[in-house]
């Protein structure tokens, strides 16, 4: 495998992790390539397999449990599991870049944990779970009782936010942007674009 990095972007659901992800993605400069997650959950909207996710059967992401084939896992709720597969990192590290997770906060920890050298954990911090409700409401993708299990869900994450490398607050989406950009920039030794 080669010198690639891992930079791992979690927080509760509707903080603007995948947004800040986004947007890092589109600097060619940083060298970053999306780690796409496997989940046993159907798929929502139009996300589309292989892109958004892996979307593999309970069946399937079971045995491949067995089989030891994934660098971190959870059951984010019952029979609905995510992770990540080794061979993803793999992939993207082959690939001469470095890996971005768009991640729940215990898969978070535990790729910290699992390559404490090479990778830089960032807790994205939403500005009160009063405005992550309202955010998760504007979504439109879940229902009320689900809505409901996420911020219960998040004030739990909230507490784990001290064992990231950097606590980015998204009171601001622009000041978080340049936040997260100054921090993956300096993490991966890119070179500054010509402005």
């Amino acid at each position: 495998m080669s010198e690639g990095k891992l930079i791992v972007f979690s927080a509760p659901s509707g903080s603007g992790k995948t947004t800040i992800v986004r947007h890092l993605l589109k600097h060619q400069e940083l060298k970053l390539d999306f780690s796409i997650s496997a989940t046993s959950r159907e798929p929502r909207g139009n996300e589309v397999d292989g892109q958004d996710y892996y979307f593999l059967s309970l069946k399937d992401f079971k045995q491949k449990i067995k089989n030891d084939e994934f660098l971190e896992w959870e059951e984010v709720y019952r029979d609905n599991f995510y992770g990540t597969l080794k061979s993803e990192v793999e992939r993207i590290w082959n690939k001469g870049k470095h890996v971005i997770f768009d991640i729940d906060v215990v898969g978070g920890l535990d790729i910290k944990n699992i390559y404490p050298d090479r990778t830089l954990a960032v807790f994205v911090k939403p500005p009160s779970i009063e405005e992550l409700k309202i955010r998760l409401k504007k979504r439109k993708t879940e229902s009320d009782d689900k809505i409901n299990m996420r911020v219960a869900k998040a004030s739990i994450e909230l507490a784990t936010a001290p064992q990231f490398d950097f606590i980015i607050e998204n009171n601001h989406l622009g000041t978080a942007l340049k936040e997260a950009y100054s921090l993956v920039s300096n993490y991966v030794g890119a070179e500054k674009p010509e402005e």
